[in-house]
């Protein structure tokens, strides 16, 4: 197990609640063995002060789909830097950064950007009422984070410090189960103002074994029109409420127009974030002319509508990583690199599995362009203890996995790493089960989640 220097965790938390800036690269995310602390990336590799080299897997939150230190990314930004970077007026790059987008994304007629997600799902929410005239929202139970405002934490047990009245205007149902939405309908006749949800996770609207794979996308499926998403629209459509996708996660990685093309749906409103720029602070509302005008300034003598108003949203390097990213996408079918990388990640880490008979206990599920793997103990529950383990194990092997996000970068060469890696891990996690015991091989404190009440 590596070593790393106590004092620069100490330092960490001594000036940065929670030692680092988002929750999800705090201590208790990783186990023990994991870097403190990074320094520096490149490629599909992180590299800490020591100079040790992980083969990395979480990519920056998600966010790098193309690698870390992409050259062509960073002289894009190093040209709008030395333009100014943050001009008083909007700049011919946010044009153009605008302009892509609304080409990009059918749905999309204008954009406004920011710098991070909880603006732009918060600006969504604020859009929908405004348009509808109504108070609530509706999310579904599954999908994890939309917003650190209150309308959202709030409905987490992470509630101190936020208003709770907030809260008790978004409304909770369960994805893929369209009777739960309809109740809240049927509850709150006339005062939902949009339903807002993310098209997939590992779980997706259908089930049909075709959807999982980029030969045949869902788009141009026979069962399209049956499943969950078209659902939510048309029971939107019905009760005059919005329908609002958030792709924070799975925006341009599971398709380059969107994961609402490529599962032939289109919302009102939209929202985007994570991998627009390799990395660099980019996100995105989007939707239809009627509603997303009424942010404008030109129609005199129209209630106003402050939709979002950011200082650093159209910063002009940040906008130019997103438009070269973009470019880098296509060019170099990328979005096709994820599926064929993930479906041979997924057959040869389930393969292994299979053959030390732990099939059932340890997998990758979902669709290949994110696949996300599941760890169960001796009685097949879900278990984090046994998840610690295998992260644990994986960094014996300097693989660095929280979770699946591929890039651009990973190549046959980190495929071989990878599978390499997991079969030592799959040994320990086979011992660990046969013994009916992880604590006598877990070396580190169980990795906790995000939204818990208490440290």
């Amino acid at each position: 197990m590596m070593k790393y220097s106590i004092s620069l965790s100490e330092r960490l938390h001594k000036v940065i609640p929670g030692g680092a800036h988002t929750y999800s690269r705090g201590d208790d995310q990783f186990p023990l063995n994991a870097p403190a602390i990074l320094e520096r990336g490149e490629g599909c590799y992180a590299f800490d002060p020591n100079g040790n080299k992980f083969l990395d897997y979480g990519m920056g939150l998600r966010s790098v789909n193309i690698g870390y230190g992409n050259k062509e990314v960073a002289d894009a930004i190093y040209k709008e830097a030395l333009k100014g970077n943050n001009l008083t007026r909007a700049s011919v790059t946010e044009l153009e950064a605008a302009e892509l987008f609304v080409s990009t994304i059918p749905a999309v007629d204008m954009v406004k950007f920011a710098k991070h997600g909880s603006t732009v799902t918060t600006a969504a929410m604020k859009l929908a009422r405004a348009y509808t005239g109504r108070k609530y929202i509706a999310i579904p139970k599954e999908h994890p984070f939309f917003s650190f405002d209150d309308w959202f934490i709030g409905t987490t047990v992470m509630q101190k410090g936020s208003l709770t009245e907030t809260s008790e205007y978004t409304l909770v149902f369960n994805y893929n189960n369209i009777e739960s939405l309809q109740l809240l309908f049927e509850k709150y006749p006339n005062q939902i103002a949009g339903v807002m949800l993310e098209p997939a996770t590992t779980t997706g609207p259908c089930d049909h074994s075709c959807s999982r794979t980029n030969k045949l996308n869902c788009a141009n499926c026979p069962n399209n029109q049956s499943h969950f998403l078209h659902k939510v629209k048309a029971l939107c459509k019905s009760n005059d409420a919005l329908f609002i996708l958030d792709e924070m996660i799975t925006g341009f990685r599971w398709h380059f127009n969107g994961a609402q093309t490529y599962f032939g749906i289109e919302p009102d409103l939209t929202t985007f974030g994570k991998a627009m720029a390799n990395g660099f602070a980019v996100a995105a509302l989007g939707g239809k002319k009627e509603i997303m005008e009424l942010g404008s300034i030109k129609n005199e003598g129209a209630e106003r509508v402050f939709l979002t108003s950011t200082t650093h949203g159209a910063e002009m390097s940040a906008l130019a990583a997103y438009i070269k990213t973009s470019e880098i996408l296509i060019r170099d079918k990328v979005i096709d690199h994820f599926w064929q990388y993930g479906q041979q990640l997924m057959d040869g880490f389930n393969d292994l599995a299979k053959s030390k008979g732990i099939g059932e206990f340890l997998y990758m599920e979902g669709y290949p362009c994110s696949p996300n793997y599941i760890v169960k103990d001796s009685e097949k529950v879900i278990s984090m203890a046994y998840r610690t383990l295998f992260a644990e194990q994986m960094l014996e092997s300097n693989v660095l996995m929280p979770y699946i996000a591929i890039s651009a970068s990973h190549s046959n060469t980190e495929l071989d790493i990878t599978l390499n890696a997991a079969e030592k891990a799959m040994n320990i996690i086979v011992q660990a089960l046969n013994d009916k015991s992880v604590a006598n091989y877990l070396k580190s404190p169980i990795i906790k989640p995000v939204f818990r009440k208490f440290n």
